[in-house]
Protein backbone atom coordinates (compact mmCIF):
# COMPACT_ATOMS: atom_id res chain seq x y z
CA UNK A 1 0.00 0.00 0.00
CA UNK A 2 0.66 3.57 -0.76
CA UNK A 3 2.15 5.76 1.90
CA UNK A 4 0.20 9.01 2.04
CA UNK A 5 2.14 12.32 1.68
CA UNK A 6 0.99 14.77 4.08
CA UNK A 7 2.01 18.44 5.23
CA UNK A 8 2.43 18.85 9.10
CA UNK A 9 0.09 21.51 10.62
CA UNK A 10 2.08 21.57 13.66
CA UNK A 11 4.85 19.74 15.18
CA UNK A 12 4.09 15.73 15.57
CA UNK A 13 6.46 13.35 17.59
CA UNK A 14 8.74 10.98 16.22
CA UNK A 15 7.55 13.18 12.87
CA UNK A 16 8.13 16.23 11.95
CA UNK A 17 7.83 20.21 12.86
CA UNK A 18 5.35 22.44 11.30
CA UNK A 19 5.78 22.90 7.49
CA UNK A 20 7.41 19.47 6.75
CA UNK A 21 6.42 17.30 3.90
CA UNK A 22 5.96 13.87 5.55
CA UNK A 23 4.89 10.15 4.42
CA UNK A 24 3.10 7.93 6.47
CA UNK A 25 0.97 4.96 6.02
CA UNK A 26 -2.62 5.96 4.93
CA UNK A 27 -4.41 4.69 7.84
CA UNK A 28 -2.36 6.79 10.37
CA UNK A 29 -3.36 9.82 7.94
CA UNK A 30 -6.66 8.98 7.61
CA UNK A 31 -7.46 7.88 11.03
CA UNK A 32 -5.32 10.06 13.45
CA UNK A 33 -3.05 12.88 11.58
CA UNK A 34 -6.03 14.41 9.49
CA UNK A 35 -9.07 14.06 11.36
CA UNK A 36 -7.19 15.97 14.50
CA UNK A 37 -6.47 18.59 12.02
CA UNK A 38 -2.22 17.97 12.49
CA UNK A 39 -2.06 17.59 8.51
CA UNK A 40 -3.51 18.23 5.47
CA UNK A 41 -3.18 16.23 2.56
CA UNK A 42 0.30 17.58 0.02
CA UNK A 43 -1.97 18.27 -2.64
CA UNK A 44 -0.16 21.42 -4.74
CA UNK A 45 -3.59 23.50 -4.11
CA UNK A 46 -3.30 22.75 0.37
CA UNK A 47 0.42 23.41 -0.24
CA UNK A 48 -0.45 26.87 -1.96
CA UNK A 49 -2.60 27.26 1.47
CA UNK A 50 -0.08 26.76 3.77
CA UNK A 51 2.73 28.82 2.21
CA UNK A 52 -0.12 31.53 2.75
CA UNK A 53 -1.07 31.25 5.79
CA UNK A 54 2.33 29.92 7.48
CA UNK A 55 3.15 33.05 9.45
CA UNK A 56 -0.75 32.92 11.19
CA UNK A 57 -0.27 29.19 11.82
CA UNK A 58 2.90 29.86 13.61
CA UNK A 59 1.95 32.51 15.21
CA UNK A 60 -1.06 30.61 16.56
CA UNK A 61 1.30 27.30 17.28
CA UNK A 62 3.24 30.41 19.18
CA UNK A 63 0.64 31.31 21.55
CA UNK A 64 -0.55 27.91 22.16
CA UNK A 65 2.79 26.76 23.37
CA UNK A 66 3.12 29.71 25.41
CA UNK A 67 -0.40 29.23 27.58
CA UNK A 68 1.06 25.20 27.53
CA UNK A 69 4.10 26.44 29.10
CA UNK A 70 2.60 28.30 32.07
CA UNK A 71 0.41 25.47 32.83
CA UNK A 72 3.43 23.59 32.70
CA UNK A 73 4.95 25.56 35.28
CA UNK A 74 1.88 25.20 37.80
CA UNK A 75 2.07 21.62 37.20
CA UNK A 76 5.55 20.36 37.03
CA UNK A 77 6.01 18.52 40.07
CA UNK A 78 2.42 18.62 41.63
CA UNK A 79 1.33 15.52 43.28
CA UNK A 80 -1.86 13.78 43.22
CA UNK A 81 -3.19 10.82 45.43
CA UNK A 82 -5.78 8.46 44.64
CA UNK A 83 -7.27 5.88 47.09
CA UNK A 84 -7.37 2.48 45.66
CA UNK A 85 -8.78 -0.84 47.12
CA UNK A 86 -5.47 -3.48 46.98
CA UNK A 87 -4.08 -6.24 48.28
CA UNK A 88 -2.02 -7.02 51.25
CA UNK A 89 0.95 -7.05 48.83
CA UNK A 90 -0.03 -3.47 47.44
CA UNK A 91 -1.24 -4.78 43.82
CA UNK A 92 -4.36 -2.97 42.77
CA UNK A 93 -7.80 -4.93 42.05
CA UNK A 94 -8.22 -2.96 39.04
CA UNK A 95 -5.99 -0.44 37.23
CA UNK A 96 -5.55 3.35 37.22
CA UNK A 97 -5.80 4.57 34.14
CA UNK A 98 -4.95 8.05 32.54
CA UNK A 99 -8.52 8.96 32.53
CA UNK A 100 -8.26 8.54 36.64
CA UNK A 101 -4.93 10.67 36.67
CA UNK A 102 -6.97 13.59 34.29
CA UNK A 103 -9.72 13.33 36.30
CA UNK A 104 -7.66 13.79 39.49
CA UNK A 105 -5.71 16.35 37.99
CA UNK A 106 -8.23 18.49 37.20
CA UNK A 107 -9.85 18.20 40.67
CA UNK A 108 -7.69 18.24 42.66
CA UNK A 109 -4.71 20.67 41.12
CA UNK A 110 -7.03 22.79 39.04
CA UNK A 111 -6.12 21.74 35.45
CA UNK A 112 -8.37 20.64 33.00
CA UNK A 113 -6.24 17.98 31.44
CA UNK A 114 -7.25 15.40 28.59
CA UNK A 115 -6.77 11.90 29.25
CA UNK A 116 -4.74 12.17 25.52
CA UNK A 117 -2.44 14.16 27.61
CA UNK A 118 -1.69 11.86 29.75
CA UNK A 119 1.46 10.15 29.19
CA UNK A 120 0.72 6.53 30.26
CA UNK A 121 1.87 3.28 28.26
CA UNK A 122 -0.04 0.88 30.54
CA UNK A 123 -2.38 1.19 33.37
CA UNK A 124 -0.56 1.22 37.25
CA UNK A 125 -0.85 -1.27 39.01
CA UNK A 126 0.52 -1.33 42.40
CA UNK A 127 -0.10 1.36 45.37
CA UNK A 128 3.55 3.84 45.12
CA UNK A 129 4.60 6.59 43.72
CA UNK A 130 4.83 6.91 39.95
CA UNK A 131 6.11 9.76 38.07
CA UNK A 132 3.61 10.08 35.27
CA UNK A 133 4.35 12.70 32.12
CA UNK A 134 1.43 14.89 30.85
CA UNK A 135 1.86 16.46 27.16
CA UNK A 136 0.58 19.60 27.16
CA UNK A 137 1.73 20.59 23.83
CA UNK A 138 3.95 18.69 21.06
CA UNK A 139 6.82 21.01 23.23
CA UNK A 140 5.78 21.80 26.48
CA UNK A 141 5.55 18.73 28.73
CA UNK A 142 5.65 18.21 33.15
CA UNK A 143 6.04 15.56 35.01
CA UNK A 144 3.26 15.06 37.88
CA UNK A 145 3.86 12.22 41.06
CA UNK A 146 0.77 10.29 41.26
CA UNK A 147 0.30 8.94 44.23
CA UNK A 148 -1.56 5.55 44.73
CA UNK A 149 -2.25 4.27 47.98
CA UNK A 150 -5.05 2.10 50.03
CA UNK A 151 -6.49 4.77 52.92
CA UNK A 152 -5.37 8.74 52.81
CA UNK A 153 -3.15 8.35 56.19
CA UNK A 154 -1.07 6.08 53.75
CA UNK A 155 -0.76 8.27 51.26
CA UNK A 156 0.23 10.89 53.13
CA UNK A 157 2.96 8.88 54.66
CA UNK A 158 3.93 7.52 51.33
CA UNK A 159 4.19 11.62 50.49
CA UNK A 160 6.16 12.15 53.28
CA UNK A 161 8.61 8.87 52.58
CA UNK A 162 8.92 9.07 49.11
CA UNK A 163 8.71 5.29 48.93
CA UNK A 164 5.75 2.48 48.42
CA UNK A 165 3.84 1.46 51.81
CA UNK A 166 3.91 -2.40 52.03
CA UNK A 167 2.55 -4.42 54.46
CA UNK A 168 3.84 -4.45 57.79
CA UNK A 169 3.73 -8.39 58.22
CA UNK A 170 6.38 -7.85 55.18
CA UNK A 171 8.45 -5.18 56.79
CA UNK A 172 8.99 -7.40 60.21
CA UNK A 173 9.67 -10.22 58.32
CA UNK A 174 12.10 -8.27 56.52
CA UNK A 175 13.85 -7.25 59.83
CA UNK A 176 14.12 -10.28 61.51
CA UNK A 177 15.58 -12.81 58.85
CA UNK A 178 17.52 -9.86 56.55
CA UNK A 179 20.54 -12.81 55.39
CA UNK A 180 17.01 -14.68 54.50
CA UNK A 181 15.69 -11.93 52.20
CA UNK A 182 19.29 -11.38 50.47
CA UNK A 183 19.91 -15.33 50.37
CA UNK A 184 16.79 -15.43 48.19
CA UNK A 185 17.88 -12.43 45.74
CA UNK A 186 21.03 -13.75 45.31
CA UNK A 187 20.39 -17.60 44.97
CA UNK A 188 21.27 -19.02 41.48
CA UNK A 189 17.90 -20.90 40.01
CA UNK A 190 19.03 -24.62 40.46
CA UNK A 191 18.61 -25.31 36.65
CA UNK A 192 21.21 -22.47 36.37
CA UNK A 193 23.11 -24.17 38.93
CA UNK A 194 23.01 -27.39 37.35
CA UNK A 195 23.94 -26.06 34.07
CA UNK A 196 26.90 -24.03 35.16
CA UNK A 197 28.40 -27.19 36.95
CA UNK A 198 28.08 -29.15 33.81
CA UNK A 199 29.73 -27.06 32.03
Amino acid sequence: MAATELILLQRVDKLGAMGDLVRVRPGYARNCLLPQGKALRATPANKAYFEAQRARLEAEDAARRDAAAGQGAELEGALITLIRQAGERGQLYGSVTARDIAAALSEQAGHAVGRAQVDLKAGIRSIGLFPVEISLHPEVRAIVTVNIARTPAEGEMQAKTGRAAISADDEEERASQPEQWHAKEEQPDAEEAAASSAA
